[in-house]
């Protein structure tokens, strides 16, 4: 694993000490970590986002293609079937 350090000053280095512990987090570096992997994260989904608002569809966009659409998301985040 690559170490990068960073300077703070004192009233950031407060902030990040109380989001650590409001967060359950062991250390400093978890919590950029995770910042960091949410930074991450939403940098893809625009892409995905954009990507998708330049797509052309080939389908309807009806009330089946959205009842589809909302059972593919609910499976992909592990639930059960869709109510």
């Amino acid at each position: 694993m690559a170490a990068i350090n960073v300077s703070l000053s004192d009233s950031l280095r407060e902030f990040v000490d109380a989001q650590v512990s409001a967060r359950g987090l062991g250390t400093g570096s978890e919590y950029v970590r995770d910042l960091i992997r949410y930074d991450r994260d939403r940098v893809q989904l625009r892409k995905r986002i954009l990507a998708s608002a330049e797509a052309e569809f080939v389908e309807p966009m009806d009330g089946a293609y959205f009842d589809r659409l909302r059972t593919n998301v609910h499976d992909a985040a592990g639930g059960g079937p869709a109510a």
